[in-house]
């Protein structure tokens, strides 16, 4: 089970009230929260291996470099700082250091890399993974990660936890119109604005979508665009969009051959340090997701 992390202690953070404190006053909504999503997930499917896979970088360099407007909208307002900062609120900032803490007394490995995002983690320990693999985000860009055959799927969190869905190619297709290998290219053609990625201009889901389903891949879209077969209207969108389209791809499409060390997480019986998570979580206020976290790990064998 490959987690998603900030989309999960965001999630937490705006789900458990604020008014949840550590003995020492400071906000732990946060760290209860993720401890509480942590034991629903381990619970509900049981996986083998969990690793907190981590934002080293946010917004890499290279990938602003290719599209400057890639996630512009979330940097705080304190542009002149090098790295980029991303807006998050202080409350939850505080937590963050704690959050990694919690996860370290679980026996959770959190992994990152640098220059790259969470999803670039996931999508080369996904790559390299030789069981099934459940992709636990709120995040439509890893629906590219899906594949049926490897056993390899998302378990959606943007409807909440209660409404838990697991996402196949299946439903990729039923819903977008597009093969789950097809979503990066259809999110170019499309855009997002939520990661500040603009698209072709005048295609939507709908026509993206089409295009695809006529050309297979972005390849095959730009040459139906180039040698006539498009409509006039569409092959000038195209045109038009020629230097977005030769750069988006690669910021789309997640990472997959970072040099990554395998996790180091042994199966439940030998992965909690049960005596050290409850005093750690008894210090911080957070005893009982503490208690169901390491229960619901527990159980996994």
């Amino acid at each position: 089970m490959l987690l998603d992390t900030a989309s999960l202690y965001f999630r937490a953070f705006h789900g458990v009230p604020d008014k949840v404190r550590s003995p020492d006053g400071s906000p732990v909504n946060a760290v209860r929260g993720l401890l509480d999503i942590i034991a629903k997930l381990a619970t509900l499917y049981r996986p083998t291996k969990v690793v907190a896979c981590w934002d080293d970088d946010w917004r890499p360099r290279w990938r602003v470099d290719l599209i400057p407007s890639y996630k512009a909208h979330r940097v705080v307002e304190a542009r002149s700082q090098s790295p980029d900062v991303e807006e998050v609120p202080d409350p939850l900032q505080q937590q963050i250091p704690r959050i990694r803490e919690a996860l370290g007394v679980l026996g959770i490995p959190v992994i990152g890399a640098a220059e790259h995002e969470a999803d670039d983690v996931i999508g080369t320990l996904a790559t390299r993974a030789t069981g099934p693999v459940d992709i636990v985000t709120g995040d439509r860009d890893l629906f590219q990660l899906i594949d049926d055959a490897r056993d390899v799927r998302v378990v959606y969190t943007a409807r909440g936890m209660s409404n838990l869905e697991i996402v196949t190619d299946a439903v990729v297709v039923s819903r977008y119109g597009v093969h789950a290998a097809q979503y990066a290219d259809f999110a170019t053609l499309r855009g997002d604005a939520s990661d500040g990625l603009p698209g072709v201009k005048g295609i939507g889901e709908k026509s993206a979508a089409a295009l695809l389903q006529a050309h297979g891949d972005l390849a095959g879209v730009r040459a139906a665009a180039a040698d006539g077969r498009l409509t006039a209207v569409a092959s000038a969108r195209f045109a038009a969009a020629s230097d977005y389209l030769d750069v988006a791809p690669r910021v789309v499409r997640v990472v997959t051959d970072l040099d990554l060390s395998a996790p180091d997480n042994p199966p439940a019986s030998g992965l909690l340090r049960t005596d050290a998570a409850r005093e750690w979580a008894e210090k911080h206020g957070v005893d009982g997701s503490m208690a169901r976290a390491i229960a619901a790990l527990s159980a996994r064998d």
